[in-house]
């Protein structure tokens, strides 16, 4: 049996952890305390018996306890409990809301310094005053005690919430009204359970390194993109879903093709494949991340543990067969490498497609197979709900004569759909089966698809038609002029989110332990987050435009995912005014922050809003008002 230390304070006769003491098992200490001398609390015949009770069951019972300074109490002992619990805090008399919210800040800042690692700090309050939608009736936000934001400066986060029923605590007697021996009303109160979050950090660069012929180019990852490149989510080892909704999608297509999983190379092009870029954004403007490599040798002192190493050589004489091939002088791989002599300038992929063309014309290509490739795409884009920066794509790839193009066609699609269909209305257990209208919408040249979804399972209105992938069938190949080709695409990270009703893609790239506790490979079971009702701060700026540079939203989306670390959710145009003497341009925007995995505090949202009004000047040249 594992140990385990609790610690409770503000205890008022200590009838709550007289009663806990009870129901402990061998193995775990209890400390009660209260911030009353022993001498204030020597008439109390229900202390002096709940305090006899304690002491028969060997658990501590300290005075004089401020809950504020717990690190100044157990600085000598050093000990880290595993649950804390203050029930009902209150500043005393007549205190306001403004008075108790800061004693509860102190007190989860206190908390911090000697909670376990995977420690829990339990808080009950009385019916509205947690200000979470849970309170009934909810009172306004700056009517309450804001009890999860005065969590997040002691870095914690709401965990869980539930009824708290006084008549489950044998002999519990709640005292304490107005600093008074009288009761109080416990009818509809709450406890709420915290738990650590991952540390508030600043934004490391991250130093990456491709090898191309015989020397390194080293590059710095985009700051947007920083916790998202080298993750591993679909390598073998992996249990994270999205590896588990592609190992699915493969499975269920493998019972009618024959399958070739192909190798997903470095996500680096060179600039001259940006003209063949294939983005995914069909109703948003998007935009690739640019990368410029330095070719001196970084010290290693800079490098980071998790360097990305990745070999670019193969990958370079393949991707140039899809520009050269057609040029009539093209002579073979060593041709290749001199005319493509170490491009300067690379991006980031943004879909899998762009390597679809070059896959057809290998001469090791296998018509009647279903050629897979899997790997992650990145993009500048705007910061939405449903629009993601990187994304983990699967490219199917499927090849068939075309004298029995019709037929082979419609049975792929048939299958894709089924087995999309499949995934997307299973039941969970326990759980409502996920209704979800999945179609394939023509395109203007009535031969190419995008795959949509009208999800049920985010909330009414939320969204129409969620894009989670393509489908191309008017793809040729000069090397197989027999054969027609389909291409389909499919967004695996927006999949994962609909099949287990996640309704923020952030989740998906936490490094937080607990989001990939909830999964066990090769099942779907109900995802619960593990942070409920994150507060949300809104923050507004305005400025005037650069005349001569314009102004680039995408990129202004982009600095503002890049400065918070995607801790902002939405980014609204309040206001678009011209001078009428001047013809001077200027925008207002509203910036909503909030995180899904982190404690983030009002000041710390401030903190990142200076930081981004220092950047946008920098990077976008434009004028604060």
């Amino acid at each position: 049996m594992v140990a385990r230390r609790l610690l409770l304070v503000g205890e008022g006769n200590f009838s709550f952890a007289a009663a806990l003491s009870e129901n402990q098992g061998p193995g775990t200490s209890l400390i009660a305390t209260c911030p009353q001398e022993l001498t204030d609390l020597a008439g109390d015949s229900v202390f002096q018996e709940n305090l006899q009770r304690l002491r028969d069951r060997g658990a501590e019972v300290r005075f004089g306890v401020d809950c504020t300074q717990l690190a100044e109490v157990f600085a000598e002992d050093g000990w880290k409990f595993d649950r804390i619990y203050f029930n009902f805090p209150h500043c005393g008399r007549k205190a306001g809301v403004a008075k108790n919210r800061e004693l509860l800040a102190r007190f989860f800042q206190s908390c911090a310094d000697v909670l376990a690692e995977r420690g829990e700090v339990h808080v009950a309050l009385c019916r509205g005053q947690g200000g979470t939608p849970v309170d009934y009736p909810r009172r306004e936000w700056h009517n309450s005690w804001q009890v999860v934001a005065m969590a997040a400066r002691g870095g914690l986060i709401l965990s869980n919430v539930h009824p708290f029923i006084s008549g489950t605590v044998p002999g519990y007697k709640c005292t304490g009204y107005r600093s008074q021996n009288k009761s109080f009303h416990v009818e509809g109160a709450l406890n709420h359970v915290f738990t650590r979050s991952l540390p508030f950090e600043e934004s490391q660069p991250m130093i990456c390194r491709v090898r191309l012929d015989d020397h390194w180019l080293f590059f710095t990852v985009p700051e947007a993109l920083v916790g998202k490149i080298n993750r591993g989510f679909l390598e073998t080892n992996s249990n994270h879903p999205v590896r588990t909704i592609n190992e699915k999608l493969i499975a269920e297509l493998s019972k009618t093709f024959l399958l070739w999983r192909l190798k997903c190379p470095t996500p680096l092009l060179p600039e001259k494949g940006c003209d063949n870029l294939i983005a995914w954004s069909f109703d948003s403007p998007s935009a690739p991340f640019w990368i410029i490599p330095q070719k001196e040798k970084i010290p290693h002192s800079e490098l980071l543990a998790d360097e990305t190493t990745c070999d670019m050589k193969e990958f370079l004489v393949s991707f140039s067969r899809l520009h050269l091939q057609k040029d009539p002088e093209w002579k073979g791989e060593q041709e290749t490498q001199k005319k493509i002599q170490s491009p300067t300038k690379f991006h980031l992929r943004s879909s899998l497609l762009v390597y679809a063309q070059d896959i057809i014309q290998r001469p090791s290509f296998l018509p009647g197979s279903l050629h897979i490739l899997s790997g992650p795409v990145f993009r500048k884009c705007f910061i939405s709900p449903f629009m993601l920066p990187a994304f983990h794509e699967t490219l199917f790839i499927h090849g068939f004569n075309k004298e029995m193009s019709d037929s082979c066609l419609q049975l792929f699609l048939e299958h894709l759909k089924c087995t999309l269909h499949g995934l997307l209305t299973q039941r969970l257990p326990d759980g409502p089966e996920l209704s979800n209208s999945l179609i394939f919408k023509p395109q203007e040249n009535k031969k190419d698809y995008l795959i949509c979804v009208k999800p049920h399972n985010f909330g009414p209105d939320e969204i129409v038609d969620l894009v989670i992938g393509s489908i191309i069938t008017s793809a040729t190949s000069q090397v197989y002029q027999d054969l027609d080709f389909v291409f389909a695409s499919l967004n695996l990270d927006l999949l994962v989110m609909l099949v287990w009703g996640i309704s923020d893609w952030r989740i998906l790239w936490t490094f937080d332990e607990r989001f990939l506790d909830h999964f066990v490979p090769g099942k779907i079971e109900p995802f619960k987050i593990f942070s409920l009702y994150p507060p949300s701060y809104v923050h507004d700026i305005s400025f005037w435009l650069d005349e001569e540079r314009g102004f680039d939203e995408v990129e202004f989306h982009t600095v503002a995912r890049a400065v918070s670390q995607d801790m902002i959710t939405s980014i609204q145009l309040l206001n678009h005014f011209q001078h009428p003497q001047t013809g001077r341009v200027s925008l207002c925007y509203r910036l909503t922050y909030q995180t899904c995995d982190r404690a983030l505090s009002h000041q710390q949202a401030t903190v990142i809003q200076n930081r981004f009004r220092n950047e946008i000047q920098r990077c976008l040249h434009v004028t604060l008002r």
